[in-house]
């Protein structure tokens, strides 16, 4: 799959992890066939690596002084060393999507929502994606397998094949 797709590589690699983050913000994107084949071994990748990780946890117990200058203890769950790194090399890769407001959501509702979320993307697919294909890949005895390509009509103009590529 070592397709050019008529660009440079920088511009060709920015394509590609522009749809790559679009598929896994959005869950499914409408692409060309030949891009689709690429943005498909990206995106399963990534989530191949994150189901790898995700469990990697450590409890962390500090202590922090309360309003009456008292001690107390206080856990935290933080990212082990493998899940950090898989965290920082998915960062590296994707572009980072900021989460929308919803429609009848007010702006103190969205901060409190959004406010402990740095990178949005980063934690759908640590939080989202990797517990249900982890699952899915143990009732079924198998990994990968997570997008699948729809073929649909040709582009008008030029005549490309379009496809919907997405999420299983």
């Amino acid at each position: 799959m070592n397709k050019k797709l008529g660009k440079s590589t920088d511009q060709r690699l920015a394509l590609l992890y522009n749809q790559a983050s679009a598929l896994l913000w959005n869950g499914q994107i409408e692409t060309t066939y030949d891009r689709a084949k690429s943005v498909k071994r990206i995106a399963e990748k990534i989530i191949t690596l994150a189901i790898k990780t995700y469990q990697d946890t450590v409890e962390v117990t500090k202590t922090k002084l309360n309003q009456k200058n008292e001690p107390i203890e206080v856990k935290f769950t933080n990212d082990g060393p493998k899940k950090l790194a898989a965290r920082r090399r998915i960062m590296a890769k994707l572009h980072n999507l900021q989460e929308v407001k919803e429609p009848k959501e007010s702006k103190e509702s969205f901060r409190e929502r959004t406010r402990d979320v740095k990178h949005p993307l980063v934690e759908k697919i640590f939080r989202e994606y990797a517990p249900k294909y982890d699952k899915r890949a143990q009732d079924l005895g198998q990994g990968g397998g997570y997008t699948r390509i729809i073929k649909i009509d040709n582009r008008r103009g030029d005549n490309a094949q379009m496809v919907i590529l997405q999420l299983v």
